[in-house]
Order: structure tokens, then C-alpha cells, then sequence
């Protein structure tokens, strides 16, 4: 009676050696990870989705294991940088990759929210690739590198060729001073009332828009600048701070430009891109090099005749006086969280969205200035719009904004300037008194300086 018993417990012990060698020949579980990649999206910008979708796929086939979690923020540029900055709060929201404007770069890493990226720089054999002054747009105070370039821009005006034309002003067209775009504006609205001849941003509606596509391409025409690099002061008292906000004025009370109830609408440049200047309502605009990008095949506003119909041309200095031009450059950057718990995984997928098939893709999709030396002599970059060759010009008379922690603010009190007087607000002379006013307040005495 016990062998039955004897046999099930063999049994027993067979089963369990089969058992325990079936564990051990499955494959050993991979140690699964996610990094979270932030950055901003909207209608008429989808280049970087693009190229993320794409770096996304290229990242995950060669890193198993490893998921990647893209969280696109649907919100214009002042919106994303807060909704980004609320992000950083926490460890638990902050991303491990992100967009960064270059503009934001040393305040954000005074608030903590870049990692330094020196010593994985070093090692990264394609960062010799990238342009130095490009580089330079990633640098904090302490001359570390935290972000790293995606594509840079230039400002330049854009004009519709037929608009000109039946206005009788010969194309292609170059102002050579700030007389010139008054002039060729007024003849503009004569020929027809119903056409928006110059369009310029202004209030706090366009955020950056307002500085970069309209107020520093007139400052830094006429000599005076916002910021002293070698003093390392805040400029207050300038005329030409004084002469840029009476230039605004003008074209506003002469009906020149939008009215004030659109400039100080956030989604004005869509009608600009999308309506006014495709529909030959508007004669010209002061925008940045990535134009294009809107009109070409598959941008949000396709406009097949946009090559023939428009030109660009370079914003004057105010009165011709050298360089005769003048222009504005930004850009964004990539960067690596603070707080992200895998660095050199983050940073690893930073290099993949960067390399030259992405940054090649990114550059000819946005209409962004290379900053890889060897996206800059590909055919297909060159050959990818017709201004490509005008608008990279531009950058021998470009400026770039202060680079300082406390920028954003100064900033916002430029935009509120201009704001006050198209609406009527304050005169010039007013709006730039109360502009150095807040000045001094933001930043102290100590960092302001007459010039």
C-alpha cells in the first residue's frame, strides 16, 4: 500500500525539477525604463513632433527596454515656457528631455531646471559639428554648456511683390532707412485703403514676437542696444529707445500697420501668415526667417505661389547709417532635466533628436538656420526654399538678447511699452520713462546705466 504513495512523491519531485528548470530557461526580464520629453506644439508648428515621433522610433529599436513618453504642450511660446516652468516643480512632472528657448536658458538654470552637460559633451563625438557661436546659445553664467541647439533664425522683412507693385514701388524692394518704409507704406494705402501696408507686432499679446520681430529691429537701428555686454548694465535714457516707440506710433496712427485690437491679439500672426499677405491684403511684415515654413508644402497656411509672390528683404537701419541693416536671431535649444534619475539615457536620446538626419528634417521643415556644419552643406537644405541664401546672409548684421537670468522680466516691460503707446496710453517719451522706471526696480540701480 505505501509504493503508491512512494511513486506520487517521485512524481512530485519530477514535476518540481521540471518546474524549476522551466523558470530557469525563460529569459531574464529587462529592466524596463521610460525617459518623458516635453516640448511644444501647435497647429502651425509640428516640424519638432515630427522629429521627435521619428527619434522616438530610432531610440526605442536600439535601446530595449526603454520607452519613450512624448508629452507635447499645445500652447503658444509664453504659455509653454510657463506651463514647462510649473512642470519643473516637481520630480515627479519634470521631464527628462525638453525645449528650451535660448532666451530662457540662464534663468532656468538659475532656477535649477538644466542639467550641466560638460562632461557628456566631451565625449560625444559630434558636438565638433556644431557651429561655436551656436553653441554659445546653450551657456550659463558659469561658462558650462546646458542645452544644446536645435536650429537658429534671423529676422527680415517679407513682402508681397504684387501689393508693391500696383502701389508703384519697383521689386525687389530694399528701405534703406526707416524713412523709406514710411514712404513705401503710405503709398501703399493710398493705392488701396483696404490693404494693411506694414505690418509691425507691439504689446504684450505677441509676447517675444513684439521684441524680436519689431522693437529690437528698430533699437539696435539706431545704435542704442538693450543691455551693455561690456558694462554688464541694463541701458536706460536712450533716444533711440524713445525713437523706436515714436516709429510704432506712427504707423499705428496713420493706420499703417494692424490695428491696435489685432496687435494685441496672441493669434494675430496667423492672419498675417494664413490670410493677409497669401490674399494680397498686406504689404509687408517684419518676421523671421522661418516664414516659409507656413507656406511651403505641408506647412499649415500652403500657399503654392508663395515663392513667386513674395521677396524678403533686409530691415534698414534708421537713418542708412552702417552696418545699413540690422537684425534679430534666437532660437531653441534641447536640454536635460535637473531632476531627470537616468542622465545619460536622457542625454542619449538628446543626441539621437539632434543628429544630422533629424536636425536635417527639423532645419528644412521649421525653415531654421543650420547650426550643424554638416546640415548647412547638404543640397537638400540649401535647396529647400528659395530665400534660404537672403535670410542666412542676415545674420552678418544680427543681434542676439541678453543672455541674463533676469532678461525675461526686461522684456515684458518692453512689450508693456509699446502696448502703451499704440493704444494711446502714453506718448513715446512717456512709455520709455515709465520703461526705465521698471527697470531700475527689476534689476536695482546698480546693474542701469545711462547711455
Amino acid at each position: 500500500m505505501r509504493r503508491p504513495v512512494r511513486i506520487g512523491a517521485a512524481l512530485l519531485g519530477v514535476v518540481g525539477l521540471l518546474a524549476s528548470a522551466a523558470c530557469s530557461a525563460q529569459p531574464q526580464a529587462v529592466n524596463k525604463q521610460t525617459i518623458k520629453i516635453v516640448y511644444q506644439k501647435t497647429d502651425s508648428f509640428t516640424a519638432l513632433d515630427k522629429v521627435f515621433q521619428d527619434a522616438k522610433q530610432e531610440f526605442e529599436a536600439a535601446n530595449a527596454g526603454v520607452t519613450v513618453d512624448l508629452e507635447p504642450i499645445q500652447a503658444n511660446d509664453d504659455d509653454y515656457g510657463t506651463k514647462l516652468a510649473l512642470a519643473q516643480r516637481s520630480p515627479d512632472t519634470a521631464p527628462d528631455v525638453f525645449y528650451e528657448d535660448t532666451f530662457k536658458v540662464r534663468s532656468d538654470v538659475d532656477a535649477g531646471y538644466l542639467l550641466k552637460l560638460d562632461s557628456q559633451l566631451a565625449a560625444w563625438d559630434e558636438w565638433s559639428k556644431f557651429n561655436e557661436g551656436a553653441k554659445a546659445a546653450g551657456r550659463g553664467d558659469d561658462g558650462s554648456i546646458y542645452s544644446v541647439p536645435l536650429g537658429t533664425d534671423t529676422r527680415a522683412i517679407w513682402y508681397n511683390k504684387t501689393v508693391l507693385q500696383k502701389a508703384g514701388i519697383s521689386v525687389p524692394w530694399q528701405p534703406k532707412t526707416w524713412e523709406d518704409i514710411l514712404v513705401a507704406a503710405r503709398k501703399m494705402k493710398a493705392a488701396d485703403p483696404g490693404v494693411i501696408p506694414f505690418s509691425m507686432y507691439a504689446g504684450k499679446g505677441t509676447g517675444e514676437g513684439t521684441v524680436m520681430q519689431s522693437f529690437y529691429e528698430l533699437l539696435y537701428g539706431t545704435g542704442s542696444s538693450l543691455y551693455s555686454e561690456s558694462d554688464k548694465k541694463w541701458v536706460v535714457g536712450s533716444k533711440g529707445f524713445t525713437d523706436s516707440l515714436q516709429f510704432l506710433k506712427t504707423l499705428y496712427d496713420e493706420k499703417l500697420s494692424v490695428t491696435p485690437a489685432d496687435a494685441l491679439d496672441s493669434n494675430v500672426w496667423k492672419k498675417v501668415f494664413g490670410q493677409w499677405l497669401p490674399q494680397g491684403k498686406m504689404g509687408a511684415t517684419v518676421e523671421g526667417s522661418y516664414a516659409p515654413s507656413f507656406w511651403q508644402k505641408g506647412g499649415s497656411y500652403e500657399w503654392a505661389g508663395y515663392a513667386q509672390d513674395m521677396g524678403v528683404a533686409m530691415f534698414p537701419t534708421q537713418r542708412g547709417q552702417d552696418p545699413g541693416g540690422v537684425s534679430m536671431s534666437g532660437g531653441w535649444t534641447l536640454a536635460v532635466g535637473a531632476k531627470t534619475k537616468t542622465p545619460d539615457l536622457a542625454f542619449k536620446f538628446l543626441t539621437t533628436a539632434v543628429n544630422k538626419k533629424n536636425a536635417l528634417a527639423f532645419d528644412v521643415n521649421n525653415s531654421q538656420i543650420a547650426v550643424r556644419t554638416d546640415v548647412a552643406s547638404d543640397p537638400g537644405y540649401q535647396a529647400a526654399n528659395p530665400f534660404v541664401k537672403d535670410v542666412s546672409d542676415l545674420v552678418g548684421v544680427t543681434h542676439y538678447r541678453p543672455a541674463t537670468a533676469d532678461y525675461p522680466k526686461i522684456s515684458l516691460a518692453v512689450q508693456q511699452a509699446t502696448e502703451a503707446v499704440i493704444t494711446g496710453k502714453q506718448n513715446p517719451a512717456e512709455a520709455a520713462a515709465e520703461y526705465d522706471a521698471s527697470v531700475k526696480k527689476l534689476v536695482g540701480e546698480a546693474k542701469v546705466m545711462q547711455k
